[in-house]
């Protein structure tokens, strides 16, 4: 059994308040971990990333495994004298992305075999290399290596990767180098089917991992069928690990899961929408390049104390858009960034205080607003 890094410090309902120990510090959860996948998160300092309130985040051993290379960032310090993040880092398995290569891999027992986007050269993935990586990079937590179920996959389809990835789960979890504070997640799959998740849910805790992660979802499924798959999926997870689900995704696919026991999340969807001119607010999603941001003297949010919405309008944020000047993206990245954390600070606040339904319904009464009330 291995020792729990997860201190359960209050529920709401399914919806939990807790705190993962690490090596790098504490995370407080439920918690945004930023999407750093090549040592940055885009248009960002470390130190900006850090004022967000955000005290995790999530590095890509796929693309540091290309480019630098691990050795190098071993060589270095490590990824977080690397990118100057003291803080604790999570990376992902790399499985995910050799995946999505469906022309330039080929997936066996042993692991994947695959083509370098980059370079066209070939690489071999395997449980024992990808632990071995993230291991040289001196992430806080390991992810197991897997294979994402793609969507749709019929029962057999979906049974036959989700044992595939058991039997990776097995081999990543004897290549793990156990250290205090360093800490390392299975991965449930099973698709859309509930006694494909439970049986590998079964498997995973067998094995034993400090932590567990839901994945194969946030991949085509539509917020609906993934609700319902989360309505049962946490529940076949022990109570005292942290749940993370992987990929997910927009406010409210976040606040949804966390009031079915998701603990953790990660996704590109704020900073890439700052870098494509998408804003996330109290009040919606908002579009600075349209034409009616273009003469508007108010900020992005009044209410929001991030340096977008503190120092600038948005008729200046709109016009650097437009301009397609990169401080454009810098401040909409910072202010959804900022959005995310001041969002999973008040989901963690509501559920210490008991009032969590209450702040799910007036989160749902501002989504519905569409953008800020005039002036």
């Amino acid at each position: 059994m291995t020792e729990s890094c997860f201190t359960l410090l209050a529920k709401d309902g399914k919806a939990r308040r807790g705190r993962v120990s690490t090596a790098h510090g504490h995370v407080n959860t439920p918690a945004f971990m930023p999407v750093g996948t090549a040592g940055t998160v885009k248009a960002m300092l470390p130190e900006s990333v850090a004022a967000t309130g955000a005290e995790i985040l999530l590095g890509n051993t796929y693309h540091l495994m290309l480019r630098p290379g691990a050795e190098r960032v071993a060589a270095l310090g490590g990824l977080h004298k690397f990118m100057n993040w003291p803080k604790p880092i999570l990376t992902d398995s790399g499985g995910f992305q050799v995946m999505s290569l469906s022309e330039l891999r080929k997936i066996t027992e042993q692991g994947v075999e695959f083509r370098s986007h980059l370079d066209g050269r070939k690489h071999m993935l395997s449980p024992e290399t990808s632990t071995q990586i993230q291991d040289q990079l001196d992430s806080d937590i390991t992810m197991c290596f897997d294979e994402c179920t793609p969507f749709p996959a019929t029962p057999d389809q979906a049974a036959q990767s989700m044992r595939l990835s058991m039997r990776w789960a097995v081999r990543s979890r004897d290549a793990f180098r156990r250290r205090p504070g360093y800490l390392q997640f299975g991965i449930m799959q099973g698709g859309i089917y509930e006694h494909l998740r439970q049986e590998s849910a079964r498997a995973l805790v067998d094995i034993g991992f400090e932590g567990y992660a839901i994945g194969g979802l946030a991949i085509g499924e539509g917020q609906i069928e993934m609700f319902r798959i989360l309505d049962f999926a946490p529940d076949f997870l022990p109570e005292d690990r942290p749940r993370y689900l992987m990929g997910v995704g927009r406010p409210a696919d976040i606040v949804g899961a966390v009031s079915r026991g998701i603990d953790m999340f990660d996704c590109v969807m704020p900073t890439r929408a700052g870098r494509t001119g998408a804003a996330f607010t109290r009040f919606g999603e908002l579009n600075i390049r349209n034409a009616r941001h273009a003469t508007d003297p108010r900020p992005i949010d009044p209410n929001c104390t991030c340096p977008a919405c503190t120092s600038y309008s948005r008729g200046y944020i709109h016009h650097l858009n437009k301009a397609k000047e990169i401080v454009g993206a810098m401040l909409l990245t910072w202010h959804n960034l900022h959005y995310y954390q001041e969002l999973m600070q008040g989901l963690r606040r509501a559920i210490e205080a008991g009032t969590f339904a209450e702040f799910v319904m007036d989160f749902e009464a501002g989504q519905a607003r569409s953008d800020l009330p005039p002036l």
